[in-house]
């Protein structure tokens, strides 16, 4: 079997936003935020579903997955495969504009409810901590509670993600090796043989797709690979200083040196080189 790179836009949105396919989502959702079997989602409405394309594939930075549950929170799902001017603020504002937008006029603001956005990404954002999966939330300073919890924002950054299948734990776990890793594999992995995880294969299984998805697919590959090569040229222009410097900052939070050069792409050589 051949499957389809989760990260690209076109298979993101086929496998995380089909409405035929509603728990291939709701799986996801709960693996990210923890939910236990008395919290946990257990239907969604996607708000932007995806469907099979009908025009010439369009050139997109990111590609996201909106759907509200039964609760009426909101979830914003983000793939983004490179950083771009602005990325944090653009996942802010995207959260505001969900939870501000939910009040029609005349409404008033006990309608507004819970906004959860989850990026999934391609690169680090966060250099100075290496777990993968990151929840960020308004605190008060001196107690560490949090009252205003109406915007959340999770993270799950790919290159910090190094387990093997053996290795995987939780399902979150299993989520990230599979948008990771399924682009080089011909089957379903033991650790993932699931009902969510066998659906979410079956969608990325490139010999159920039309030929007209195929082509879509593809071109959504080509702009994936141009987003990288946009990112190469500029590593190659002056990023290669900035490794050095997140490099350097980890040695001092006494980072192994394999874990740094996997999230930087710098050489142990030059990490242990560095003061």
């Amino acid at each position: 079997m051949q499957f389809a790179d989760p990260r690209t836009d076109f298979a993101f949105k086929k496998i995380f936003g089909n409405d035929k396919a509603k728990d291939v989502l709701i799986s996801f959702l709960n693996a990210v935020l923890g939910l236990d079997a008395a919290h946990a989602v257990v239907a969604v409405t996607i708000l932007n579903p995806y469907e099979a394309p009908k025009t010439k594939y369009m050139r997109a930075s990111y590609v996201d997955v909106k759907c509200v549950d039964a609760r009426g929170i909101s979830y914003i799902v983000e793939m983004q495969v490179a950083y771009v001017a602005g990325f944090e603020k653009r996942v802010i504002y995207n959260a505001s504009k969900a939870y501000g937008n939910q009040l029609l006029v005349g409404d008033a603001y006990p309608k507004l409810n819970q906004v959860i956005s989850i990026n999934v990404l391609d690169f680090i954002l966060f250099d100075d901590f290496s777990h993968y999966l990151s929840c960020h939330q308004i605190q008060e300073t001196i107690t560490g509670n949090s009252y205003l919890d109406e915007i959340r924002y999770y993270f799950i950054e790919l290159p910090k993600f190094g387990k093997t299948e053996e290795e995987l734990e939780t399902v979150v776990d299993k989520w990230a090796y599979f948008i990771k890793h399924t682009r080089h594999l011909d089957h379903v992995p033991a650790k993932l043989d699931e009902p969510a995880f066998r659906k979410a294969f079956e969608l990325a299984n490139r010999a159920n797709m039309t030929p007209e998805e195929l082509e879509h697919y593809e071109d959504s590959v080509l702009v994936m690979l141009d987003e990288r090569g946009r990112i190469d040229g500029a590593f190659e222009k002056g990023e290669h200083t900035k490794a050095r410097e997140i490099a350097r900052s980890m040695r001092h939070k006494n980072m192994a040196s394999a874990l740094i050069a996997e999230l930087t792409g710098l050489t142990i050589e030059e990490i242990e080189k560095l003061q």
